[in-house]
Formats: structure tokens, C-alpha cells, sequence
């Protein structure tokens, strides 16, 4: 059997459900494939940038990976704006929906908020509201997400910055999202 028979789910059967768990934990395996084809999307993207998007995500997983940061926060780096194309308006919130079965809460909760927090940074500029980060200051990840956006996100979008490729991340990558979903020894469950 290759194809259900099924019309309506609760008419499978256990040989269905079983063949479509061993297809479905084959394309699980295949994640990291499909997100790196997703950050090689973001060299063609929003224009008007020094640096494209693929190369602001790289950039700002190179400054992570400089500051000393953890495996969790420089493959999170990477991935940060991974939903510019799909969810322009809330991007923050699709990258960290991709994070969170792989990595810590403290890191999905700062991917989550990153652009909000990065608002910081240029809101002024357009006339938005600047400090609509301070509705979390009390959050016990708030320094975590202003640190994130200071000093690896907001400041990579130098063009003459020497950062690292795609290729050089995509061992990170790979073991972060090779993981269990949900691992308690993540922090992630």
C-alpha cells in the first residue's frame, strides 16, 4: 500500500495510520532540508537593504556565534527572520513556532518578541512607539530578547562585515533541528 483508502479519518485503519507515520517521519527528517531552502529564499527578497536577508541572517548567527553564544541562539540567529516571505507581518512569531520544538523557552520566547523589541531600534524613525518593548520589562527574558536585537540583530546589516555562509551554519542547523521534538532535555517540552 502506498496511498490511504480512506475518505474521512476515523475510517483508517492501523496499517493506514502506520504508513502514514513511517511517510510522515521521513519528511520530519527532511526539516533541515526545507529550511535551508527556506534561508536560500531570503537572498531574494525585500530590496532596499546594503545586505539581503539571507546575508542579515547569516551575519547576525556570525555575531552570535562571536559573542560566544550557545548552539540554540546562534541556529535561533539564523533562523530569526526565516518568515519574511510567508508572514511579513508577524515573522517573529513563525520563526519562533519553527524554534520551538528544538530549542529552550527562553530562545523561542526571544525569536517570538524580536520584533517587537528591534521596533527600539528604528520605531521613531516611522512613528511607532519605540519603548512597546516596555510592555515586558518585567519578563524574565526581557534583557535576553534587548541583547539579541542590540547586539547580533540590529547591527548586522553591514555589508563589509566578514560573516560566515550558509554552508558553514548548516551543521548547527542540522543538529538542532535533528533533535527529538519537545527532548525535556532541551528545556523545549
Amino acid at each position: 500500500m502506498t496511498t490511504v483508502q480512506f475518505h474521512q479519518m476515523s475510517d483508517g485503519t492501523q496499517a493506514e495510520y502506520e504508513l502514514l507515520h513511517g511517510l510522515e517521519r521521513e519528511y520530519i527528517a527532511a526539516l533541515p532540508d526545507r529550511i535551508m531552502d527556506g534561508l536560500r529564499a531570503l537572498d531574494d527578497g525585500i530590496g532596499g537593504y546594503q545586505v539581503t536577508r539571507l546575508q542579515h541572517s547569516l551575519q547576525t548567527a556570525t555575531r552570535a556565534e562571536r559573542d560566544g553564544a550557545d548552539i540554540e541562539w546562534i541556529v535561533a540567529a539564523l533562523v530569526h527572520d526565516i518568515g519574511d516571505a510567508l508572514a511579513p507581518e508577524n515573522h517573529s512569531q513563525m520563526a519562533a513556532a519553527i524554534l520551538r520544538p528544538y530549542v529552550r523557552a527562553e530562545v523561542t520566547w526571544v525569536i517570538n518578541m524580536h520584533g517587537v523589541f528591534q521596533q527600539y531600534h528604528y520605531g521613531h524613525h516611522l512613528g511607532l512607539d519605540r519603548d512597546a518593548r516596555d510592555a515586558y520589562r518585567d519578563h524574565e527574558w526581557f534583557e535576553s530578547c534587548a541583547a539579541f536585537c542590540e547586539r547580533w540583530d540590529q547591527a548586522a546589516f553591514d555589508p563589509t562585515y566578514p560573516t560566515e555562509s550558509l554552508e558553514y551554519f548548516e551543521p548547527l542547523l542540522r543538529t538542532v533541528f535533528g533533535r527529538p521534538a519537545f527532548a525535556p532535555a532541551t528545556g523545549c517540552e
